[in-house]
């Protein structure tokens, strides 16, 4: 298997991942959440070890065999912050679990920056076309979820570092 490398970030190591749910809706749902972007992974440790004991920042990495996942399990993928992405993290940010009848949802990170726009597109503010103009100019990191078990066999743990503790 080749495969891309992903990240986890946590304050632990995390060899055998699960799928959990969360206190919050999130932008894809519930599952496993990874990264293909090494610094993006490094805030989730941050967040996490800020929150958490132990305060320790763990990077978990993993191989995902994308090309096999995608052609034997149910994915979505969304090359760029568009309409159907727009739409897809605001009914997930809802608990509305668009993501139910996906294996594994690939895109974009609605982060801190970003789910400012959503919310604006979510309140009237923005229409669709002025919010997806607004977040094709912001940086984006990708976010990988794995929302079945099914899904969790493409994901295989190689390894992890420790980035040291919250500063």
């Amino acid at each position: 298997m080749i495969g891309l490398v992903v990240y986890h970030g946590s304050n632990i190591i995390v060899e055998k991942p699960e799928i959990r749910e969360s206190e919050r809706f999130l932008d894809f749902g519930m599952g496993f959440y990874t990264t293909s972007n090494r610094e993006q992974a490094e805030k989730w440790s941050f967040r996490a070890a800020k929150r958490s004991e132990p305060q320790t920042r763990i990077l978990s990495l993993y191989e995902f065999d994308l090309e096999n996942a995608a052609r034997e399990l149910s994915v979505i993928q969304f090359n760029e912050p568009n309409g159907e992405w727009l739409d897809f993290v605001c009914l997930c940010r809802m608990g509305r679990e668009a993501s139910k009848v996906y294996d594994i949802a690939i895109g974009a990170v609605a982060n801190d920056t970003v789910y400012k726009v959503v919310q604006f597109y979510e309140n009237g503010v923005y229409d669709k076309d002025e919010a997806i103009k607004r977040l094709k100019i912001q940086k984006l990191f990708n976010q990988i979820l794995f929302h079945t078990e099914k899904a969790l066999n493409y994901c295989k743990f190689k390894g992890f570092e420790d980035l040291g503790g919250v500063k």
